[in-house]
């Protein structure tokens, strides 16, 4: 019996785009079941890959701007722009991305988010009335800091001295906004996980390791970001930094939260809306989706983890396909949220044999998986 599948997989961090991602399942899948009929749906939300799958739903045209990367180095930055309707997509993974940087060769401490105001600035002198940021996939911890200096902020310590280090915010006292204050326009800030900005599940703590912020250096960066938070908590009367989704993008979302006023929105819900997800899950029988790992990072806004409980809502299956299944979240995610799991690694190969041609073991992961699915 044929089925209809729906393919929406993230990107592979660091080996495969979603893309990729979505032609290496379908070749697999197709090779064991080549009756089923297949549509690929790649999906971001809100980090690597966000700026080309949104601007291409939108059709919206490709920008560049000069800028600098999350260490300063001079880059030219794509951005994208919808003149119909004057909406600019930003990725910010391509101006302070991770994956931008040499391995090993940057200190969070060293990194921020300043390039980030340039491209903002560029898209304000397009024209844009709304401006949609992915903040997925930064290498930065800076709490926005950065991307507010780049737009005009000033930021000074206790003996009024100027801070151009988001680590000195410890001693944060003062703050100047720009002379020339932004107009109008509304900021959406797609964001790929709830996390706050500060505590255990905050994102020195979640994901500064990621980044190379070794733990015993989380309270250096932490007093930072509390300062920081305190400050705009004293001035606003808000707990911003409690609010779901501040803590992502090493507190980018915070930053842009406080210092622009932008809406912190489920980068997942923006790419929904935008394909039409819903109706395109009701009109098929099975959903493959995959990222590179399926861990507890899935389990807190990730858009594997809100397709599959999406799909549950819509009483359709949803299988993950991944490099790894975490242990711990294993159990957690067959439950709750897939109708089944299964990694390429340890059981097929080994993590780095895996990444030197992820396309061909993802690949015969789906052909694994549909060589013995059988819908009942």
């Amino acid at each position: 019996m044929s089925l209809r599948v729906l393919v929406v997989p993230d990107k592979f961090k660091g080996t495969l785009t979603a893309q990729e991602a979505a032609g290496a399942i379908v070749n697999g899948w197709w090779s064991a079941r080549p009756q089923d009929e297949m549509e690929m749906l790649p999906m971001s939300d809100g980090g690597d890959g966000f700026g080309e799958i949104v601007a291409t739903m939108m059709e919206a045209e490709v920008r560049e701007v000069d800028t600098v990367d999350a260490a300063h180095k001079p880059i030219k930055a794509r951005w994208w722009y919808h003149e119909k309707t004057s909406c600019a997509v930003i990725e910010s993974a391509l101006v302070v991305g991770l994956a931008m940087l040499p391995p090993g060769k940057h200190h969070p401490f060293e990194l921020d988010t300043f390039g980030l105001g340039a491209v903002i600035r560029d898209a304000l002198a397009a024209g844009a009335q709304q401006i949609i940021i992915g903040i997925g996939g930064s290498a930065t911890n800076d709490g926005g800091f950065g991307v507010a200096r780049g737009l005009g902020w000033k930021f000074f310590d206790d003996r009024d001295q100027e801070i151009t280090s988001w680590v000195k915010l410890a001693r944060l006292s003062r703050w100047e906004p720009p002379a020339d204050p932004l107009p109008g326009v509304e900021f959406i800030v797609a964001v790929d996980v709830d996390n706050p900005l500060l505590g255990l599940n905050g994102c020195t703590r979640v994901y500064g390791p990621q980044k190379g912020l070794l733990m015993q250096q989380a309270p250096v960066a932490e007093s930072a970001l509390e300062r920081l938070a305190a400050r705009v908590q004293a001035e606003t009367g808000v707990d911003v930094a409690a609010e779901p989704g501040t803590g992502a993008a090493g507190g980018l979302g915070f930053g842009l939260r406080t210092f622009i006023g932008a809406y912190l929105e489920s980068g997942f819900e923006l790419f929904a809306q935008a394909a039409r997800l819903d109706d395109r899950i009701k009109a098929v029988d099975l959903v493959l989706t995959g990222e590179g790992a399926i861990d507890r990072q899935s389990l807190m806004g990730k858009g594997t983890g809100r397709l599959a409980q999406r799909c549950r809502a819509l009483e359709r299956r949803c299988i993950a396909l991944a490099g790894m299944v975490e242990g711990a979240a294993k159990s957690q995610t067959a439950d709750r949220l897939f109708y089944a799991a299964h990694g390429i690694t340890p059981t097929m190969t080994s993590p780095a044999e895996a990444r030197k041609d992820a396309a061909l073991w993802l690949q015969r992961l789906a052909n694994r998986v549909g060589t013995d699915y059988f819908d009942t």
